[in-house]
């Protein structure tokens, strides 16, 4: 496994990250543990869960469990505000200072530990302001409680209001933004990735398989598996024929170069400038093995540029 720093922290992160939203929801403990187990001996550090994940916390309380006697084998991530918690009004909005003080000490008690390495504002709110919610997070950090601060699904626009923010009040700034991104979706690529580059902010891509289209199990005249999360009702018509003429161009130039697509999807990711960690979700120790090893998949250029003909980024070119 290779590691990297998230943006231009000293927050050392493998270069592909495990993802804990199946965690609570389709794993329950044992699976769970199976998971992160595996994700260990492959040498992943990187662990992302969210408060809402799994459904009233329950991701946090899995990965509390089963890390417990190993917590500093990994950089801990966690997510606050993107769902209602059931903490009712008095907590306030969601990026308030009100809320932030309840939301990491129910996270920490879920999480069996008392501190984050990475605290994530898990969406914009629209109600408070953002030096607000840098100043509440900046007490975490004095506190002890919190490492490293991070935020998920903001505009490029939004990401350069926070590090002006922090940057002119003194205030701890972010090093990191997951955002939707993968090689057959690169709109964040347009704002967000040049945003995260001139502020310093690592970028952690989510949904990097294309809700599993970049796994190849998806092909062109086949019908969608049963099992597949492509087949879930509230995903209708995201599977297209321009998506799937995307694939197959980028398994048939994959054959060519001896990869596989999985390998293009994670390594040819993670080889993106701003890309710090490729966060991929999974259900098995399997799927936890050949993402890893997708990972160590280091392109040249030559390749890039041949990827960015098969899937153009925005604008055409890097």
């Amino acid at each position: 496994m290779r590691y990297r720093t998230l943006g231009d922290s000293g927050l050392l992160v493998s270069v592909v990250g495990l993802g804990c939203n199946n965690f609570g929801r389709r794993l329950d403990v044992a699976g769970t543990r199976a998971v992160v187990d595996a994700a260990i001996d492959e040498g992943i550090t990187l662990l992302d869960t969210a408060e809402s994940y799994g459904g009233q916390g329950a991701s946090e309380l899995a990965l509390g469990e089963v890390l417990k006697g190993r917590r500093d084998k990994v950089v801990l991530a966690t997510k606050f505000g993107g769902a209602d918690m059931g903490y009712g009004p008095t907590a306030g909005a969601k990026g308030s200072r009100s809320y932030i003080k309840v939301a990491v000490e129910k996270s920490l008690t879920r999480l069996k530990t008392d501190y984050i390495d990475l605290y994530q504002l898990h969406a914009p709110d629209p109600v408070t302001p953002i030096d607000e919610t840098i100043a509440a997070l900046d007490d975490l950090v004095t506190e002890g409680k919190v490492r490293y601060l991070g935020h998920s699904n903001l505009s490029g626009w939004q990401i350069a209001d926070a590090a002006h923010t922090a940057a002119s009040t003194g205030r701890t700034s972010f090093v990191s933004a997951q955002n939707h991104w993968s090689l057959l979706e690169r709109g964040a690529e347009r704002e967000v990735v040049p945003a995260a580059r001139h502020f310093g902010v690592g970028v952690l891509p989510f949904f990097p398989l294309a809700n599993g289209l970049l796994t190849g199990k998806v092909r062109k005249g086949q019908d969608i598996p049963a099992n597949s999360r492509l087949a879930e009702p509230r995903r209708a018509g995201y599977v297209t024929d321009a998506k799937l003429d995307k694939v197959e161009a980028l398994i048939a130039w994959g054959q060519e170069q001896g990869v596989s697509i999985l390998e293009i999807a994670i390594g040819g990711l993670a080889a993106q400038p701003a890309c710090s960690s490729v966060i991929a979700g999974a259900t098995s120790p399997e799927q936890v093995k050949a993402n890893a090893a997708a990972g160590e998949w280091e392109p040249t250029e030559d390749q890039l540029a041949a990827i960015d003909t098969i899937v153009p980024p925005p604008g055409g070119g890097r």
